[in-house]
């Protein structure tokens, strides 16, 4: 995906996968998410950035067409192909529950604190068995996790990370999967159809092809599939639970389900990852960032 997966969910995921299998956090207890991954930038980001808000639209009839002609599309695809319902904001926090399956890993209901500062910063805690036990920072261009049960630190970067899973990754697409915003922008000359209950708007980069099935009424993005073309990896994202956040609606549940072939042994494997926010807060003040490296800690190749 040139660009997946949370609050440096998705990367926290795909990690993890590498992470277990080289060895098992906790013995008694699902393994912990310190060796699951995030990401960190190097190089500043402009700290606020607007988006216009779209106005609210919704779809109508289509037109009454014989069976001689060819159907005209619905009006409300028209304004609903310029605007997708986003969520705009500067900064985001998030007090969530993360799940986690795999054949390696089995994670229920840890406890996750979410920070975001848009376009710039995705900062996330996870708790497991009363303590810390993972702290993650993802900018721009690569990836910084704690592993605070062994005092160990790893460092990323989104191209290396794409080599690894054979799957395209990337910051705006981890922001765009947390808040539930299309994952591309939308271009002028990318068609919507309709798709049962849904307007399917069809996007591609490179040689990933991302499809997002928009709610009619609220325009909302309610799930996103992404496939890469030459492997066939893909990620199936799915909406739920979508609640009033000031002036916006925001998915309060999501299931993401990843199916990629590992490069490290050639197998295919799938990976379940469900997140659940208990509260989120769309602020204007900088909720903070804390993040450093302890020079006790030991850097984990």
């Amino acid at each position: 995906m040139n660009k997946v997966l949370l609050p440096g969910l998705l990367l926290l995921s795909l990690l993890s996968s590498e992470g277990c299998r080289r060895r098992r956090m906790l013995q008694q207890a699902p393994p912990s998410l310190s060796a699951d991954s995030v990401a960190i930038a190097r190089k500043p980001i402009p700290r606020d950035t607007a988006v216009a808000r779209p106005d609210s639209a919704r779809a109508t009839a289509p037109a009454s067409a014989s069976a001689a002609e060819t159907p005209r599309p619905r009006p409300g695809i028209e304004e609903a192909r310029a605007n997708v319902a986003e969520i705009d904001f500067k900064y985001l926090t998030a007090r969530s529950k993360v799940s986690i399956k795999s054949q390696d890993e089995n994670t229920d209901n840890a406890n996750m604190n979410i920070r975001v500062r848009k376009d710039s910063l995705i900062w996330f805690s996870v708790q497991k068995l009363g303590i810390e036990a993972a702290r993650g920072i993802a900018t721009r261009d690569s990836i910084i996790i704690l592993d605070k049960i062994h005092s160990e630190y790893s460092v990323y970067d989104f191209p290396s990370l794409s080599r690894q899973f054979n799957f395209d990754l990337n910051f705006d697409l981890l922001q765009a999967l947390i808040v539930g915003n299309l994952p591309l922008p939308k271009r002028p000359a990318q068609k919507i159809k309709n798709e049962r209950d849904y307007l399917l708007l069809r996007q591609s980069e490179g040689k990933v092809m991302l499809e997002n099935y928009i709610g009619e009424e609220d325009r909302k993005l309610k799930k996103l599939m992404v496939t890469e073309q030459p492997t066939k990896n893909t990620l199936r994202l799915d909406y739920a639970d979508f609640k009033a956040l000031n002036s916006f609606l925001f998915p309060y549940t999501s299931l993401i389900t990843l199916d990629y072939k590992s490069n490290a042994d050639g197998q295919f494997y799938q990976k379940l990852l469900q997140i659940r926010h208990n509260k989120v807060e769309l602020v204007d003040k900088d909720p903070g960032f804390p993040f450093s490296i302890p020079p006790k800690y030991t850097r984990r190749p």
